[in-house]
């Protein structure tokens, strides 16, 4: 090699991926019991979804983690790593390395309850850069396609697809018709809202409320319509 010779370069790119983060709680055998209860009611919540499980929760002394991880997976859910994994449990390490715990702290599954406002999942979300806190949206959002702007309002002037998601650090407007998910107020941010001028959406979510489509209103379907937070409780009403 000479000297005007140079080694080839590895090129390096960074990526933020949007994980859901599950936390079990002991007993673990009820704490599965609540979660098959809640993909009962929302079968393909967890499609194609990365998830972290947070495992800071559960004794040490506690047996067959290895195994409980399995039937996380055997119900679908893609798990990419866990956290709070105590080095002594047996089979853990099949799950790579625990992952370090995020500065930012997640918020728990609860199991879905027989009202409307439930709790959901909360994505962790890595925060995008810019000035603006308004992300505006010039075209349709595609099935499969997961729109996320945690620094405040999301505004589409399309329509969102059925299996597409819009997610907001502040509150989601959708021009077109709204036929998949719309979760606001990811930053913890209760004053949060939806609008869209459809309501065709398998779910809709504020500050880890949600309501699923077996839930709306259906007076409400199929009109523009907000939606807001009363308490613990969704709101959706039709737009004069």
């Amino acid at each position: 090699m000479t000297s005007s010779e140079t080694k080839p370069l590895i090129r390096l790119r960074g990526r933020s991926i949007m994980a859901l983060v599950l936390a079990p709680e002991i007993p673990l055998d009820g704490w599965l019991n609540a979660l098959d209860a809640q993909m009962e009611r929302s079968p393909n919540f967890f499609d194609a979804r990365p998830v972290v499980v947070d495992l800071g929760a559960i004794p040490r002394e506690q047996p067959g983690i290895a195994r409980f991880l399995q039937l996380l997976e055997q119900r679908g859910i893609r798990i990419i790593g866990t956290e709070g994994a105590h080095p002594s449990w047996e089979g853990i390490e099949a799950w790579g390395r625990p992952l370090p715990v995020s500065a930012k702290p997640g918020r728990e599954i609860e199991a879905p309850v027989a009202h409307p406002g439930k709790s959901v999942p909360q994505p962790e979300v890595a925060a995008t850069g810019g000035e603006s806190n308004t992300l505006i949206i010039d075209q349709p959002v595609r099935s499969g396609q997961s729109v996320v702007f945690e620094r405040g309002d999301i505004t589409v002037l399309g329509s969102v697809a059925s299996g597409a998601e819009v997610m907001a650090g502040g509150s989601v407007h959708v021009y077109g018709t709204l036929r998949g998910r719309a979760i606001a107020g990811l930053s913890g941010h209760a004053g949060a809202r939806i609008f869209c001028s459809k309501l065709q959406a398998e779910l809709l979510a504020i500050d880890g409320v949600y309501q699923t489509a077996d839930d709306m209103p259906a007076k409400v379907l199929g009109k523009p319509v907000q939606a807001w937070l009363d308490g613990e409780q969704m709101k959706i009403s039709v737009l004069d």
